[in-house]
């Protein structure tokens, strides 16, 4: 991510470095997967997040299979409430 700064409005402070680990209201932002059935409606699904995308995406490559096993079609990966990438089928291109 690109080093920037941000600010958070009148009586706020200046964030500046790597945007990806500013921390909002005492929360950090994290990467979580959405996860969704095959008519694209919203399902329960592990309850993880990662600080870091690439953790997310390994644990991804590690557990899809039972995802699909479980009812899970498609799975989004976000960062906070922004859509990074997908939906994305956990089957096998045929």
């Amino acid at each position: 991510m690109a080093n920037e700064s941000l600010s958070f409005g009148p009586g706020r402070r200046t964030v500046r470095g790597n945007v990806g680990s500013v921390q909002l209201k005492g929360a950090a932002v994290v990467y979580r997967w959405r996860y969704q059935d095959a008519n694209g409606s919203d399902v329960q699904g592990p309850d993880t997040t990662w600080e870091d995308q690439v953790d997310a995406e390994d644990w991804l490559s590690g557990h899809w299979v039972a995802l699909v096993e479980s009812g899970i079609d498609r799975v989004t990966l976000l960062h906070g409430e922004a859509e990074i990438y997908g939906p994305m089928s956990l089957h096998a291109a045929e």
